[in-house]
Parts: structure tokens; C-alpha cells; sequence
């Protein structure tokens, strides 16, 4: 009875960790607005198939992502709360079920303490709050490999059916990977076991049509409506370029995600050293089933992205679940270090929510809301609004009037003109220096370090300073036209 009562609070505090303050979190810019405002455009078109961004089809990721904040957006209205809510649901999901995974496997105790450690490590805590599609990704490709492993463990073939069904989801939810990586650490986990012939009983031609029925009608109706458009964009640019060509080339470094583990882990970091150490010093290489498959899963995920040109910091996230297990099963006998760092971890949360819920309430610190919402309530529908340096695509979100990116004819032209490349993700609408409207009113978005390079072009002395916004450690300026 106080074991089921402690896990009540356990799971209780989390909730309160995950959805307190995500209210005062404006939605922020560059990352976070994409899947917000393209959200709310499908809303109000009506139209929840094709996902869309500045009235024009988006490409960039599959749409279940896109499913769950328009729902939370009906059942909440287009707010910042809303914009937050599955994340953070999705999340504690995740807890549920590495609650139950590692229970089943190593018993109750091993199963709370993974919740403690997974919730409290510092990048799923961040990326509970976090508007974008990885909370997702982590629920669903990880409950792909629970079901898959519960199925061959405890001899109950069924669960492989529920893992095409949450494989299929995963490939809703981020594409091809979502069923990529699954397969792989299963196939490298079976060769490890010398145990293939288990492909025979994994349900494979009934799995495969289950796993179609939940993921292709998406990809079949997208296919029949944009043709090559969304095959040579969805496939060509966000996932064939993402793997040959860098995003960010200054992060295509070997140690990227070595030290993404130990931040991400963060304060939990010194276990996975410790267990390696006792490995090392003991001469004990012997696995069990168990942990093997844990391992594959764990290291696998890392070392795919790390093969990968571009990289960002959530893409290993899913790898942060087994690993969570692999550290409750260290410290399973060494409670007062497990409930020292854990208190720690509790802390450290609540102090992060109070810094970004204060910041974010000091007038949409981190995010272009405080222009937005200025002009919503006095820019006209005919006024003209533009951009000039940094898109913040959040003005057009919280404002809802279109915002023009300003550039060079030539540039705008080699853009519209370059094959698959990176230019392909800028889908805003632009504008040309020599089309600013001289018979309309107009505002001017610009960062303070443009200010004199606008000047060039423009004369700055003609228009008049609005007021001023600072967006993460930039200065956004908003003019209107004398």
C-alpha cells in the first residue's frame, strides 16, 4: 500500500512539473512556431490532411504531431497552454511506460526508480515543454520496442500487433525512422542472440499490413494531392538531405551526441561512467537477455545520428528511455545516493519552471508575442507588414497578418531556382526592396544589429520606432512608416 502510494505522488509531482506554467510560455521562435502556426492554419482552413504554413503546403513533417495540438487548440482555444499540453501529456505516457516495461522486466523498485530518473533528467524535462514532435517520437517508437521485446520475453504474441500499431504511429509522427530504427535494434538485438529464427514468429506479413493500415492512407492522400511536391520535398529535402548534407555544419563533429548523453542525463551523468568503471575493473563483459537488448537500443540510436550529417540535440532522445534503466538498475541497491540526486533533480526542475515561467510572463520573453499581439490589435487588414533579418515566425503567428521576409530580387530569385537544398525550408512569403508598397501603411520588423544595413537600402530616418522587444539575446524593433 505505501509502495502504490509513493508511485501516486511520484507520478502526481510530475504532472504538476509538466503542465504548471505552460500558460506563460509563448510560443518561441524558430523552431516551436513552425509546428504552432502550421497547426493553427489547418484549424481555421479546415482542412486536417495536407499540413500548411504561410497558406502554403508544408512539407517538413508528417502530420499526427499536427493532429495533436489542433485537438488541444479545439478543446482549449489557439493558446500557449494549449500549444504545450500533449507534449507534456505525451511525456507522462513515456513515464507510464517505462513504469511498467522495466517493472515487468526488474520488478517495482527498478520501475519507479526509472520513472525518477527519466523525469528528472534534463533533456526530457526540457523537452516536456517543448513544442515539437520528439515527446511523441519518444512515446511512440519506444513503445514500439516494449511491445516488441514483452512479446518475445513473455511469450505473448499478440503485443508484436501493437508494435506495428505504434510503429506505424511513429512513422505518422517523424517519418521513415520511426520504423527504421525499431527494425534495426531488433534485427542487431536477435543476431546478437543468435536467435533470427525469431522472425518467424514475430507475426511479420500480418504485422506489415497492420503497420501499412495505420501509417500509408496519410502518405497515399498527400502523394495523390501534391504529387512530386510533397515525394521530392518530405523525402528529398527533410530526409535524404538531413542524412547526406549538414544542416549546421559548426555541430558535424564526432563528439556531438557523446556529449548530448551527459547533458542530457544531467544530474544523473556519473552512473553510465560508474557502470562502464565496475565493467571494466570486474573483467565482466556477460550479458543478460535483458540487458542486450537494452544496450542495442540504447547505444544504437546515438550512433545511427551520429552517422547522420545533420544533428540536433533531440534526435538521440529516444536512447535517454533504456538508458534510464540501465541507471535504476545501478543504483536499485544505493538509495541514499538514488534519493539524494534524485531531491537534486526535483530542485533543479522547479527552479527551471520558475526561471521560464517568470521570463516567459515578462512580456513573451524568448518569442516575437509582444509585437504580435501589438499588431493584431492595431495594424489594419490592409497594412503591410515586413521583415527584415531574422524571420520571427511568431508575429505572424500571434497576430495573424501576413509578414513579408524583405531580400533581394537576385536572392529571392537563386531561392525559388535551387534544387533540393536547405533554401527549400524557407517557405515564408518575400519581398523584394524595390515592391515595398509606397501607397499603403507599413510596420518594419528589424533586429537592432539591421537596423543600419536596412538604412542602406532604405531611409531608417522615415520611419518612426513603435516599440521594443527582446527575443532570447536580440533586440526586435518594430517601426512604422511616417
Amino acid at each position: 500500500m505505501e509502495n502504490s502510494r509513493f508511485t501516486s505522488w511520484v507520478f502526481f509531482a510530475f504532472s504538476l512539473l509538466f503542465l504548471l506554467g505552460n500558460g506563460a510560455i509563448p510560443v518561441s521562435d524558430p523552431v516551436e512556431v513552425n509546428y504552432a502556426l502550421t497547426a493553427k492554419e489547418m484549424l481555421l482552413s479546415g482542412d486536417y490532411i495536407s499540413p500548411r504554413i504561410y497558406g502554403e503546403a508544408w512539407f517538413d513533417k508528417p502530420v499526427f504531431f499536427y493532429w495533436e495540438l489542433i485537438a488541444a487548440f479545439k478543446i482549449f482555444g489557439i493558446t500557449d497552454y494549449a500549444a504545450r499540453f500533449f507534449p507534456a501529456i505525451m511525456s507522462l505516457l513515456s513515464l507510464f511506460l517505462i513504469y511498467i516495461f522495466s517493472g515487468i522486466i526488474y520488478g517495482k523498485k527498478v520501475g519507479i526508480y526509472s520513472v525518477v530518473i527519466l523525469g528528472t533528467s534534463l533533456i526530457f524535462w526540457c523537452i516536456s515543454k517543448l513544442i515539437i514532435t520528439d515527446s511523441t517520437l519518444f512515446f511512440f517508437m519506444n513503445a514500439t520496442l516494449v511491445c516488441f521485446y514483452l512479446a518475445y520475453r513473455e511469450n505473448k504474441p499478440k503485443l508484436y500487433w501493437l508494435a506495428y500499431v505504434f510503429a506505424g504511429l511513429s512513422v505518422l509522427t517523424k517519418g521513415p525512422i520511426g520504423l527504421l530504427i525499431p527494425g534495426a535494434i531488433i534485427i542487431l538485438f536477435l543476431l546478437w542472440e543468435k536467435n533470427l529464427k525469431a522472425f518467424l514468429s514475430i507475426k511479420l506479413f500480418s504485422g506489415i499490413i497492420i503497420f501499412l493500415f495505420v501509417a500509408a492512407p496519410w502518405y497515399i492522400a498527400m502523394a495523390n494531392i501534391h504529387g512530386s511536391a510533397f515525394t521530392d520535398t518530405f523525402l528529398g529535402v527533410h530526409n535524404y538531405l538531413r542524412a547526406t548534407v549538414s544542416e549546421h555544419p559548426k555541430w558535424n563533429v564526432w563528439y556531438y551526441y557523446t556529449g548530448i548523453f551527459f547533458l542530457g542525463i544531467f544530474p544523473w551523468s556519473f552512473a553510465p561512467i560508474v557502470a562502464i568503471y565496475n565493467r571494466w575493473k570486474t573483467k565482466n563483459f556477460v550479458f543478460t537477455t535483458d540487458q542486450k537488448f537494452l544496450l542495442v537500443w540504447a547505444i544504437f540510436i546515438p550512433a545511427f545520428f551520429q552517422c547522420m550529417a545533420t544533428k540536433y540535440p533531440t534526435y538521440s532522445f529516444p536512447a535517454f528511455f533504456p538508458l534510464a534503466i540501465l541507471i535504476a538498475l545501478l543504483l536499485k541497491d544505493r538509495d541514499k545516493l538514488f534519493k539524494r540526486v534524485a531531491i537534486f533533480g526535483f530542485i533543479l526542475s522547479v527552479i527551471c519552471l520558475s526561471f521560464i515561467t517568470i521570463k516567459g510572463s515578462e512580456n513573451g520573453h524568448f518569442a516575437g508575442k509582444p509585437i504580435g499581439m501589438y499588431l493584431k490589435e492595431h495594424a489594419n487588414k490592409d497594412d503591410v507588414v515586413i521583415n527584415f533579418g531574422d524571420y520571427k515566425a511568431s508575429i505572424p503567428y500571434y497576430s495573424g497578418k501576413t509578414m513579408y521576409q524583405l531580400d533581394t530580387k537576385e536572392k529571392i530569385k537563386e531561392r525559388k531556382e535551387s534544387g533540393i537544398s536547405w533554401s527549400k525550408k524557407q517557405v515564408m512569403p518575400f519581398m523584394s526592396f524595390e515592391e515595398i508598397p509606397q501607397d499603403k501603411p507599413l510596420y518594419l520588423v528589424v533586429e537592432e544589429h539591421k537596423v543600419r544595413d536596412f538604412g542602406k537600402m532604405k531611409k531608417i530616418a522615415d520611419w518612426e520606432l513603435i516599440m521594443t522587444s527582446t527575443e532570447k539575446d536580440k533586440v526586435v524593433w518594430l517601426y512604422k512608416k511616417k
